[in-house]
């Protein structure tokens, strides 16, 4: 249904632009500087008929721009793109909608502009009304509809051109819960009468749960295309797999952000953190863990007054700051003021997607004298992957079913 073979587009923004009649003045013969930025480049890829094809990329990457060539809303500047069939848009709903119309009006108006004849628009303005609710508004000028008026009468207008291909542009991101989830409907619908739907979206659930293959993009180029949990596990990986820097947390009763733990029952802190990361490939320090990889530490922690004995309790904790495991570590032997502890090793990573914290509480018991018990903030990181959470972590579980006989 689409064959896309080379396709290229390059945009020209200017490096300064004349936004006045006095800079003109002033400069008469100034000539305009441009800078190109490649939008997308040597992309080629097809689509069969019947697939519900996936585009993934972050922002910027060149997805919106490659659906709008595939539109003819962009000229391709390089390559060629072949469609077989009528093609609806998904991509600025409310586009061409006037608001001095009424929505009868305008339902009738775009359906003529989506490829229906006058007939056709007319005869189904009815069924358009429906499927956006919004039979008691229909000769409502559109200035007066709200947003998700305005959305819901757009969507409903271009379902009802029942194209052959729909370009899809993360519309399911607006709207309300029950639209977002009648969208999909018509989307499984589409998708069993065989019609054809690329998806550009950030939500990796309906790539796996939808998309027959996926595409992706960054920086304008094609990473991949192919099979949708890989497509969507790259895309994860692009967003938190990169190696980055991690800031040191500030030293303990140092002026923390909010939500750094820091409780002490005594006016000395226990410890000053030295250092607080996650390794990953290389023992580089990493910013977010691939979903079932270990969890490197590397901790460093300083005695800011002598310590005997201390203990060390590691949690990690959710966003909603539900400790989800922890274990005690003790080091038996004293800890003169300045000394410096070391805590690496691995922890196994059960975890679910989703962004936790990593917290340590210094216990210092000494023989004579107060308690002193200390938290402190080390870490947060995301855990990302493509497997749907079951809970806040997997277990290994030794069940399997079987046919009691009777």
């Amino acid at each position: 249904m689409i064959e896309a073979r080379d396709v290229g587009k390059t945009f020209r923004i200017p490096s300064h632009r004349v936004d006045s009649i006095k800079e003109r003045a002033l400069h008469p013969f100034a000539s305009a500087e441009y800078r190109e930025h490649r939008a997308v480049a040597g992309i080629s890829f097809d689509v069969r008929q019947g697939e519900f094809f996936g585009i993934l990329g972050r922002n910027g990457s060149g997805k919106s721009t490659l659906l709008k060539i595939l539109a003819s809303i962009y000229r391709a500047d390089s390559g060629r793109i072949r469609m077989a069939g009528r093609v609806a848009p998904f991509i600025e709903l409310g586009v061409g909608f006037n608001p001095e119309l009424t929505a009868r009006e305008n339902g009738v108006l775009n359906g003529v502009l989506m490829g229906l004849t006058m007939r056709e628009a007319r005869s189904r303005l009815d069924a358009v009304l429906e499927f956006a609710e919004l039979e008691e508004f229909v000769d409502l000028k559109l200035k007066n509809y709200s947003s998700g008026m305005m959305v819901r009468l757009a969507f409903a207008v271009m379902v009802q051109a029942d194209a052959d291909i729909m370009l899809v542009d993360e519309v399911l991101a607006v709207g309300d819960a029950a639209f977002a989830q009648k969208c999909m409907d018509v989307f499984h619908a589409r998708r069993r009468a065989g019609r054809t739907i690329v998806l550009v979206t950030h939500d990796m659930t309906t790539v796996q749960s939808l998309c027959d293959r996926a595409l992706l993009l960054h920086d304008g180029e094609l990473r991949f295309a192919g099979d949708p949990e890989e497509a969507a596990l790259r895309y994860l990986r692009l967003n938190f797999g990169g190696e980055h820097s991690v800031p040191v947390l500030p030293a303990a009763g140092a002026d923390e952000p909010p939500g750094a733990a820091s409780v002490t029952a005594v006016p000395e802190f226990n410890v000053r953190t030295v250092r607080a990361q996650l390794l990953g490939a290389g023992h580089k320090p990493v910013a977010n863990v691939e979903l079932g990889r270990p969890l490197e530490l590397d901790v460093v922690l300083e005695a800011a007054r002598t310590l005997e004995r201390p203990s060390f309790v590691i949690n990690v904790l959710n966003e909603d700051g539900l400790v989800v495991f922890g274990f005690k570590r003790v080091l038996d032997r004293a800890v003169p003021a300045g000394g410096r502890i070391r805590l690496p090793g691995q922890v196994e990573n059960q975890l679910g997607p989703g962004r936790y914290f990593l917290d340590c509480w210094v216990r210092n018991d000494p023989d004579t004298g107060p308690v002193a018990v200390q938290g402190v903030r080390l870490l947060q990181f995301v855990v990302y992957g493509t497997s749907a959470p079951l809970g806040l972590v997997s277990v290994r579980a030794d069940v399997e079913p079987y046919l009691e006989e009777s």
